[in-house]
């Protein structure tokens, strides 16, 4: 049996799991609201559209066919689905996902929690951790994003809220461990573990002459582990060390690098309703340090 081509409609769906679910045709049109010869012509174009018989029909009881069995429970999930689908189109005024790659907010995270919690009580927000470059802005994981390094500005729009310093990242056992504080040329001859995809580190920070090398790691519970043996060191965000702190981690400024802009993201063309007014209590809890 060639079906393509074939239109099936959500209405005529509903109707033959009311006609399964109510037992006839009469309390099926009650429950959809219609007429009962409503019902009839919308199950009789399901039938048509599908070329099989889907209902068995007496004169007092209505029961599936064998077919009608197995259309009837791929008609539950499809509806089920859908209504799912409307739930999550039309629920964006009462959730916020705020995702992110590595740390949140660090320090501010906490206080950044609580305050939403007071000042918008009619928006549930939800912190998301996707490790992407997008810290899952893109995988559609989350509604806005807090990240550390600029995004695609052709689907993206972002605003810095605040900065943060750099912190090298040591093995607490290291001689670097002890220092109040660091300098860019102390790391030169170490290997820097980084993160391409979602870190704030590269080689490049340091001059083309004393770069450190590098070796590659893709989850900070990783790069953690492999800087507290103390064969690589590392280079973060403040916030890392306030979201992560670790007995065998030594957190030190590194005094002559450039602070990191921490910027929140969402998409160009299809902002939150509560973005502004998450820009606007980060920036305010940034600011007030």
């Amino acid at each position: 049996m060639d079906i393509r081509g074939t239109d099936v409609e959500l209405r005529q769906l509903r109707c033959l799991v009311a006609i399964v679910d109510e037992g006839t045709f009469t309390d099926a049109a009650i429950a959809l609201g219609v007429s009962q010869a409503a019902v009839s012509r919308t199950l009789a174009s399901l039938e048509r559209a599908l070329r099989v018989r889907l209902l068995r029909r007496t004169s007092r009881h209505v029961a599936p066919t064998g077919t009608g069995l197995r259309v009837v429970a791929h008609a539950r999930r499809v509806l089920a689905e859908v209504d799912g689908l409307i739930r999550e189109a039309t629920s964006g005024h009462a959730h916020l996902r705020i995702g992110y790659a590595w740390s949140a907010l660090g320090r501010h995270t906490p206080a950044f929690q609580r305050r939403w919690a007071q000042a918008h009580p009619e928006t549930d927000l939800h912190l998301v951790r996707v490790n992407s470059a997008t810290a899952g802005l893109a995988e559609g994981a989350c509604d806005l994003a807090v990240v550390r390094r600029p995004l695609d500005e052709r689907r993206f729009d972002s605003a810095i809220v605040g900065l943060e310093r750099r912190l090298c990242a040591v093995a607490a056992d290291d001689p670097l461990a002890r220092r109040r504080s660091i300098r860019l040329a102390e790391l030169s001859g170490r290997t820097l573990l980084v993160d391409r995809r979602t870190g704030t580190t590269t080689a490049e920070l340091w001059p083309p002459d004393s770069r450190p090398a590098t070796e590659e790691t893709h989850d900070v519970e990783d790069w953690l582990t492999v800087i507290s043996a103390g064969r690589c060191v590392g280079m973060t965000a403040e916030a890392t060390a306030n979201q992560y702190p670790r007995p065998g981690i030594a957190y030190r400024p590194v005094r002559d690098a450039e602070p990191i802009a921490v910027r929140l993201a969402w998409w160009r063309d299809d902002p939150h309703p509560a973005t502004q007014a998450a820009v606007e209590l980060l920036t305010t809890l940034y600011r007030n340090g």
